[in-house]
């Protein structure tokens, strides 16, 4: 008797954990980091160890490898476009400045322009400019376990979606891109191109006057905090309008690393 009773309070433990297992797995099935989206046809990406991590101020004020992000060679969107490939920086700076009449537009590094396509989506954040049209409009990408060093542009505005092994930055949700038309810092080319096309706010909205942007043939300067730290300002080359795409805190600010990545298209072509 002592046996038949030990063996069915066994029994009865047993049954109790296999239900708290299941009762766990269906509360944590559903769950995904903080902050990610799903893009259309995918599904939500898992916490990334490997995501880009966040640090107040610019480049210069955190002692980084000026030649590795933002600054290298290859940087640079007509350099990006000839070599018909991603570049993936190993940092990237997001800055709230003015280029041209765009005031406030946030500018990388470098002094060049961000931009966002009115054809993706916020929510969940997705790109939809591929192959020629990523040549024309390079997508803004950290490496994994690259930085984003942040200058007037809040940390809740920034995400990342998963695109060619790399991370496309996203500000609103929605995803950046430079233009290859963009030749010297300051140079607003890409706004209005197409209708879909516009300098991307600090929270994710469209540069310019009603995100109209402005008439193709406005010239004037950029400022905002460079890579250097600081204002700066420089005559912008005059503004060249296209319809279309043509072929296609300083040092002691706190870290914190992006988690929750969103799947989206390769754009290899």
């Amino acid at each position: 008797m002592f046996r038949t009773r030990f063996r069915t309070r066994a029994t009865a433990v047993a049954s109790l954990a296999v239900a708290g297992v299941l009762l766990l797995s269906a509360c944590n099935g559903d769950d995904t980091a903080a902050g990610s989206a799903a893009p259309a046809g995918g599904s939500a990406a898992p916490a990334d160890a490997n995501g880009p991590a966040f640090k107040s101020g610019t480049a210069q004020q955190n002692n980084a490898d000026l030649n590795a992000g933002d600054l290298a060679a290859d940087a640079a969107p007509a350099k990006a476009a000839a070599e018909r490939k991603p570049v993936v920086r190993k940092w990237v700076q997001l800055s709230a400045g003015k280029a041209g009449e765009l005031d406030p537009v946030v500018i990388n590094g470098a002094g060049f322009t961000l931009y966002r396509f009115d054809k993706d989506t916020a929510d969940p954040s997705v790109s939809n400019c591929s192959g020629e049209c990523a040549t024309t409009w390079p997508p803004y990408l950290v490496a994994p376990g690259g930085r984003v060093f942040i200058d007037g542009v809040d940390k809740s505005a920034i995400g990342f979606i998963k695109r060619d092994g790399a991370f496309q930055v996203t500000i609103g949700g929605w995803p950046v891109y430079l233009f290859s038309k963009d030749t010297n810092p300051g140079d607003t080319n890409g706004q209005g191109v197409g209708g879909t096309w516009f300098g991307v706010t600090p929270d994710g909205q469209k540069a310019g006057r009603n995100g109209g942007g402005t008439d193709g043939s406005e010239s004037g300067t950029y400022s905002g905090a460079g890579v250097y730290g600081g204002t700066s300002s420089r005559d912008a080359s005059p503004v060249v309008f296209f319809g279309r795409p043509a072929t296609g805190g300083p040092a002691d600010g706190e870290e914190d690393r992006a988690t929750g990545m969103a799947e989206s298209p390769d754009f290899s072509g």
